[in-house]
């Protein structure tokens, strides 16, 4: 039984969204261990909301391409859908950079994004394929009607 990109796509994003969690969830563990994690440049919480409203962004996105996938089909719908992939490739690609510029540099974080990374790129492949489905689809069903 061939898997549909929709469902491929979606288990993509699903998967993506819980290495977003772990992500965020190693960067605490030190908190079990009584190991502070507290940055020696905190910021003034004015300073951090704004980042809290794109981090939120950045979680709530995945979940509306999920809901957006299982609905819609449209060839506008799935060129927007690859283009929301790009970017996060592009952005999970800068976060892997950022992460290697700090000091000491956390290896298990450096994993766990190229692991990212890697998933938004086949998220990229995949959605690029759903693309090209569209219009094969469509095509054959052109057939058909003048058959």
């Amino acid at each position: 039984m061939a898997i549909k990109s929709q469902e491929k796509i979606i288990n993509l994003w699903i998967v993506f969204l819980l290495g977003l969690l772990f992500h965020t969830d190693l960067g605490l563990m030190p908190l079990f261990h009584e190991l502070s994690v507290a940055h020696s440049h905190s910021q003034a919480l004015a300073e951090v909301d704004p980042i809290m409203w794109l981090m939120l962004g950045f979680f709530v996105l995945p979940m509306a391409a999920i809901i957006g996938t299982s609905l819609m089909e449209s060839r506008r719908y799935r060129w927007v859908h690859f283009g929301l992939t790009v970017v996060y490739s592009l952005l999970n690609f800068s976060h892997l950079v950022a992460d290697l510029m700090v000091q000491p540099i956390v290896w298990y974080q450096i994993v766990l994004m190229a692991i990212l990374f890697a998933i938004g790129l086949l998220l990229n492949l995949v959605s690029f394929q759903w693309i090209k489905e569209w219009g094969h689809t469509h095509h054959h069903l052109g057939d058909k009607i003048r058959a």
